[in-house]
This record gives C-alpha cells, structure tokens and sequence, in this order.
C-alpha cells in the first residue's frame, strides 16, 4: 500500500499543548506520500513547522480528494462555493467547529493547523475545513491465566492490561477501534456506535443479534470511564486546512466478566480484531500508542521493561 510511508516516522515536538497540558508531536502530518493518493508534500524541515517561524518561500501543495469534492454528506463544501458561509470556532449548525485546543487562526478564510505547516493545502482526505472530530473507545481487561488470576510482567511485576485492537484495511497498521462523530452526535454514542461497528461487525448483525450485543455492552459503556485525551492527534491525513481531533476514553472490564462473552468480530474499516498485550513494544497508528501509554499510567498496568521510562514525558 502507497500508505505505508505513513507508517514510520520520527516524532519531531512542536511547542503546542493539548487540553491536558501535555505536549504532543506533528509528525505523520508530514509524511509522503499523502494517504491514498501520489502526492508529495512540500517539505517542511523541523524548525519551519511553526507558523511563527517567518518562510516566505512556503509553497505548499494544495490537494483535496475526489472522494472529498464529490460532496458526500460528511464532508463541507469548497470555501469558495456560493452560500457556504462556515462559521470556524462555533458550533455550526449540526457541525462541531470549535477545537479542542482552543481558538484556531483562519486567515484568508481558510482555517491554519494549530500544530503548525504540513506541506499540503485543502482537505485532503478529511470533510471539515478545520478540527475533523473523532472519538476513539479504548476498551481493556486485564490479562488472565487459566485459572482467572491477573498475569503480571515478569520484569515490571505489574499487572499486563489488554486491550481491544483492530488492524486497519487501509495501512494495515494496528489501531483502536475509532472513528469519526457524525454530524450532530454525542460523543458518548460515538464511541459506543465506532466500538460496535468495527470490533463486534455489528453492520452485519440481524436486529436480533444486535440486540443482545447493545444489551452486553449497555453495561461496560454506561460505567464509570476515563477520558484520558482530548486534543489534536497527528495524523498522516491532516493539511494545513483540516486535521483530526479525537477524545480517547477508557472503558475498562474489571472483571473481564462482559468482555469474556463478546465475540469479537472485524467489521467496517477492520480488516482484523482481536484482544492484544499492551507494551511500549506496540507499534500503533497516529497517536494511538501515546493514549495506550496514558491508559496503562492511570490503571498501574505494566508498560515499559525499564523502569525510568514509566515518568511522564
């Protein structure tokens, strides 16, 4: 797949902090080429990512997809299109515009990537001019031996926290169960909606069968959660125009109790699902491992072999 180039890449920090005041990294955003297509992005070394680095000569390349510009319901019109007036940093109708990070720069009535330039203009793949808002359910159990006792790291001695991934038909990496909130939906039934369509192939199911999944899982998703982030993801799709936003939450089986009788099914954009030992040995999609990282400080699970790595960045 021409997606692979995504795949690999070194994280450069960009002095930019998401709701939780944590520093995050843009760097997929500058991978070639674009997802999906032949594009190269302008190069942009690491000291001109910041839109306040003066670069007179950035000359990005402007891209929006086909599939994009054909104007499916999920996506926005060409700015320049007659009566398309969006409001940025509002709620726009049915359409969430405000960013997780705070207030973002439109200039020449295009809205500008907070966490700075990407080499490519338009949308790209993405349908929103600006923050694209997905939700990403990170569901985990702990890992358990024949005889149900936790099974902990034999070098951290910590308990091992499992999680439910499923490995992307597009780039074929392994990722969380996510994806996009549609037009008008809560967050909460986002999560709930990506988690069945795409873990429990619940498109498939016949009402019945659905059902008794909405039952089963009414119990894990109506339970106490953890939000463990909310802000800009670095994602290999983002432009200077559009990029991805996601909140990352925790639904945590203490007992493994609900999650044991879940058959696990690929369905939607999974190509394969299943439950996986989480390490910093994960190599994950976008930012997907540094929300993994976060869940395993905040339930005491095992992460690293080394002990000085467990500090917060």
């Amino acid at each position: 797949s021409n997606l692979s180039a995504s795949c690999w890449s070194r994280l450069h920090p960009v002095n930019m902090f998401n709701s939780y005041n944590v520093k995050f990294h843009h760097s997929k955003a500058l991978t070639s080429p674009y997802p999906g297509s032949h594009i190269e992005r302008s190069q942009v070394p690491e000291d001109k990512v910041g839109w306040l680095t003066e670069w007179k000569d950035y000359n990005p390349v402007e891209y929006t997809a086909k599939s994009v510009l054909a104007g499916p319901s999920w996506a926005d019109p060409q700015i320049n299109d007659e009566g398309f007036s969006p409001k940025f940093n509002e709620r726009d109708g049915e359409v969430e515009r405000k960013s997780l990070n705070g207030l973002y720069v439109v200039e020449n009535g295009r809205p500008r990537n907070p966490a700075g330039r990407t080499g490519l203009t338009g949308r790209g793949l993405l349908g929103r001019w600006g923050p694209n808002h997905a939700a990403d359910p990170v569901v985990t159990r702990w890992k358990r031996d024949g005889s149900g006792n936790k099974v902990a790291h034999p070098v951290s001695g910590k308990n091992i926290l499992q999680f439910v991934a499923i490995k992307r038909r597009d780039c074929g990496e392994w990722a969380i169960p996510g994806g996009m909130v549609d037009a008008g939906e809560k967050i909460t039934a986002t999560l709930k909606r990506e988690f069945e369509e795409e873990a429990l192939n619940s498109l498939q199911k016949s009402p019945e069968e659905k059902a008794k999944l909405e039952k089963q899982l009414q119990k894990l998703f109506s339970q106490e959660h953890l939000v463990v982030y909310r802000g800009y993801v670095d994602d290999p799709r983002n432009t200077d125009n559009a990029w991805m936003e996601t909140e990352a939450v925790n639904y945590h089986d203490e007992t493994g109790e609900t999650m044991d009788n879940l058959p696990l099914e690929a369905g939607d954009d999974a190509g394969v699902v299943k439950w996986v030992d989480i390490s910093e040995k994960l190599e994950l999609y976008a930012s997907h491992s540094y929300f993994i990282k976060l869940v395993t400080e905040k339930r005491g699970a095992h992460w690293s072999e080394d002990p000085g790595s467990e500090c917060h960045e």
